[in-house]
């Protein structure tokens, strides 16, 4: 045989799971983060998100903030992601011939992305906060029998942030704080697997027994619970400038789930006459563990003057940390191991906020986002590439206790593009994307 069977079942596996975890964020955050946890910092390109008052999502973006509250905030969130990217390239079999099918059609989503979170002082200056959130995660879906189909046909990852946070006053400019986060990963993905190869490579003497000759479909679902912290610091110098930091740490997931196979019926019948192939492609468990990076961010506010505020945060996520994913199973076949090698990032914005009138103030704000992949670990999954924010906001003040927010986001990303193989296909091109970001929120105080 030219191939083991078993290694190229492993390597199917490792590859949709793999992939499907990282694919997440490219239109939003580089990697797979998402950044839209906040409609009023949207509006600014998430400048200064780790120093301003006023904004009860601090409770994840740092807690020490919340001492700067009074009484109770609660406050609603709302953007819709509306992502859009074509793939404009082309692939080839392990023969060399173009790989048939579409070009995918617009594998983005119209995706919403809820927040809650609400923030208590108490008389003792002591500051509770709590959060729902989602810092990773989106869906992406290409059309079925795309060029693209064996590495990628439908992906989708949700993670969900359960946060309790406290803060205190260390003195009269100076406040710490410190979270725990309770989170959910849910990964879902499917791909095509060119059975035809498989077979063409085992030597098979049938019509079906080549490249892209006999398609089937692969789906990987996994879930799993993890915890992980928040620490913060805020420093008031003046009255008019706030410094923020915070540090999330890493999240350690051990995904248990399932693989679906769809293997058709002439290609299931040449393995069930052979002892050695007939166990293969058989639905079962799998496992991969998965660890969401840490990220420090530094953010400072500056009131100019009673009108005019500027905003800056710098952010840097250790993305080194995801070097491969592992996935094990039940079953005999070997570990398979797809590497990533991912680089730590940082992310930089610049922001400003204008109070038209006591009910109105406008904002808005630029950002750069630094991509952690490398074209040679770059799949259709993950057409990542760095990119650029351009925001603009605004709060209506409708009471002393009720504020609306709107924001919008639009996100350039800067020449993405893929050269991948996958099961001896090989897909490369540029993709045609952007994502436009919209959201609403309302906030209310008592």
């Amino acid at each position: 045989m030219a191939t083991n069977p078993r290694y190229m079942q492993s390597t199917v596996l490792a590859v949709g799971i793999a992939a499907a975890l990282a694919f997440a964020g490219q239109a939003n955050a580089a990697g797979f983060q998402l950044k839209e946890n906040s409609v009023k910092s949207m509006g600014s390109a998430f400048a200064g998100t780790a120093a301003k008052t006023g904004d009860s999502s601090v409770v994840t973006n740092n807690p020490a903030v919340m001492t700067q509250f009074e009484g109770t905030t609660v406050q609603l969130d709302l953007t819709v992601i509306d992502l859009n990217y074509e793939f404009q390239g082309s692939g080839t079999d392990a023969l060399g011939r173009p790989l048939t099918g579409s070009n995918g059609g617009n594998a983005g989503d119209v995706t919403p992305v809820p927040a809650f979170s609400v923030v208590h002082k108490l008389d003792n200056g002591v500051a509770l906060g709590a959060m729902v959130s989602a810092p990773f995660g989106l869906k992406t879906e290409y059309d079925a029998g795309w060029v693209g189909r064996y590495a990628a046909q439908t992906s989708e990852v949700e993670i969900i942030d359960f946060t309790l946070s406290g803060a205190v006053d260390i003195t009269d400019r100076f406040s710490v704080g410190l979270g725990v986060i309770a989170s959910r990963a849910d990964v879902t993905l499917s791909k095509a697997v060119d059975f035809g190869s498989l077979l063409a490579q085992q030597g098979v003497p049938l019509p079906f027994a080549q490249p892209q000759g006999a398609d089937g479909l692969a789906v990987v679902q996994g879930d799993d619970n993890g915890f992980g912290y928040i620490l913060g610091a805020n420093l008031r110098p003046t009255d008019n400038l706030s410094i923020g930091v915070s540090y999330r740490s890493e999240i350690d997931y051990e995904l248990t789930g399932t693989a679906d196979w769809t293997v058709p019926d002439n290609v299931r019948g040449v393995f069930s006459g052979s002892a050695a192939t007939s166990v293969l492609f058989q639905d079962g468990t799998v496992f991969a563990e998965l660890t969401t990076p840490s990220i420090l961010n530094i953010g400072a506010a500056w009131q100019v003057n009673d009108a005019l505020m500027l905003s800056a945060t710098y952010a840097r996520t250790d993305w080194s940390s995801l070097r491969e994913v592992r996935i094990q199973f039940d079953n005999p076949d070997p570990d398979s191991v797809e590497p990533f090698e991912w680089k730590d990032t940082y992310f930089a914005a610049l922001g400003a906020e204008y109070k038209l009138s006591d009910s109105w103030k406008l904002r808005g704000g630029v950002a750069y986002d630094e991509t952690p992949t490398s074209l040679e670990h770059r799949t259709p999954r993950l057409p990542d590439a760095n990119r650029i924010f351009y925001s603009v906001g605004a709060t209506w003040t409708m009471s002393d206790a009720f504020d609306v927010n709107f924001a919008y986001t639009r996100i350039e990303p800067r020449d993405p593009k893929i050269d991948t193989t996958s099961g001896g296909s090989r897909v490369a091109g540029d993709f045609d994307g952007n994502a436009n970001l919209f959201g609403v929120s309302a906030q209310y105080r008592f």
